[in-house]
């Protein structure tokens, strides 16, 4: 595609459900930002509109509003509200029954807690609530759309700001208990969608929701799980051994107690782990989880695993502290 700028060309996405579906010859109106500022969106313009031929007006059901008051902004069906077949459900649910509920700071731990979780019960139904601190279309992430496929995700709900979901909701709240009583999990998985927001200050980044969901599942009666992000190849010392992250997330944020998994890995570095996982065990309960075959079960992922530009070789701690909390979460069923 040929910006009009002339400043050359770009790749470009669309969500057709937003602006249309956009065909060869089309005038699209771009913005560009995420490339300009060179952040990690994959490289992509983002379609606004197709000025010459428009996407029809939203007829329903469902009046939920989310991107709200953005030029964006997508009405949407949402579980909780009064035209959903499920309304009187979620009207009358009070708790999520004792559904462990898995905590991560990244996107990109989903898929290694799925691994763990399936690793340890096959037949688990694992759904994912992807929280607003990321991207707000769920569509963006391969990730899902590629755990769907290969049937390891037996569902998403978006909430807060979020949407594209399978299940959509109004808070962490409403997505607990839908992923219970609408998708039927067996355990869910609380993170933000692809990219993060931080600004390397002790509390200024979009992580902090972590500790925020461990209250809410808490709150529901189920049993929060909390994933460590850990990391041995990260340039930045903040996020090196156990994340800053983490430690304010669970340390600070979160009122209620959870089980905090403390993957059980070799050597010097899983010492240090445990030694930095330890200021965690006022607050929490710290469950140290081996993490053997969980490599294996990683490699198998149909997905690519990726955090922060750093794959399975590179950095796999990242990925079994994510796993060792999927089979934590999986061993709670019994």
């Amino acid at each position: 595609m040929e910006l009009a700028s002339g400043e050359g060309e770009c790749r470009a996405l669309a969500y057709p459900a937003l602006v249309g579906d956009p065909q060869p010859g089309d005038r699209v109106l771009l913005n560009t930002t995420a490339l300009a500022l060179g952040l990690g969106t994959g490289g992509y313009a983002f379609v606004i509109a197709l000025p010459d031929r428009l996407p029809p007006d939203p007829k329903g059901p469902g009046h939920l509003v989310k991107a709200r008051y953005t030029p964006m902004q997508a009405t949407v069906l949402g579980a909780d509200e009064q035209d959903s077949e499920h309304h009187a459900l979620l009207r009358d649910a009070d708790g999520i029954a004792g559904m462990p509920v898995v905590t991560a700071d990244l996107h990109s731990a989903l898929p290694a807690v799925v691994a763990g979780a399936l690793a340890e019960r096959p037949t688990a139904r694992v759904v994912y609530v992807m929280l607003d601190g990321g991207a707000l279309p769920l569509w963006f992430s391969r990730t899902v759309a590629q755990l769907r496929a290969a049937g390891l995700l037996a569902g998403s709900v978006t909430v807060g700001q979020a949407f594209g979901g399978d299940v959509e909701a109004v808070t962490v709240h409403t997505g607990l208990l839908a992923a219970r009583h609408v998708l039927a999990a067996d355990i869910a998985v609380v993170a933000q969608g692809p990219g993060n927001l931080g600004t390397g200050t002790p509390w200024g980044f979009s992580g902090v929701a972590v500790g925020e969901a461990v209250n809410a599942a808490a709150v529901l009666q189920g049993r929060p799980v909390g994933a460590l992000r850990v990391s041995q190849a990260d340039p930045r010392p903040r996020h090196r051994g156990v994340s800053h992250h983490s430690v304010t997330a669970y340390g600070r944020v979160a009122l209620a107690r959870a089980d905090v998994v403390v993957p059980l890995l070799d050597g010097e570095f899983g010492a240090r782990v445990r030694a930095e996982a330890a200021v965690l065990g006022e607050r929490h309960t710290l469950v140290e989880v081996e993490v053997d075959g969980l490599f294996a079960a990683l490699e198998a992922v149909p997905v690519r695993l990726s955090t922060m530009g750093r794959g399975l070789a590179e950095d796999p701690a990242a990925f079994l502290a994510a796993a060792a909390a999927g089979r934590y979460a999986a061993r709670m069923l019994g």
